[in-house]
């Protein structure tokens, strides 16, 4: 199962839920105890997607909304 994230409506920095199981996923953790990278996606050499994968309950989540931080 996979769901879709974007940043802009994310609040704090960057921080969010699992929108399965409500494991805590921060761009600060680099552990990879609570989520892995599995892939990264760019776009006119700018980063447009990064899928991850809950270690917790096993979900994919495409993280969008990088085109904020070209600006």
């Amino acid at each position: 199962m996979f769901f879709a994230v974007d940043l802009f409506e994310t609040e704090g920095r960057g921080e969010f839920k699992c929108p399965r199981c409500g494991a805590e996923i921060s761009p600060d953790d680099t552990t990879e105890n609570v989520y892995k990278i599995l892939d990264v996606a760019m776009k006119e050499n700018r980063l447009n997607k990064v899928i991850l994968e809950c270690n917790k309950c096993g979900s994919r989540i495409h993280l969008t909304g990088f085109n904020l931080l070209a600006k």
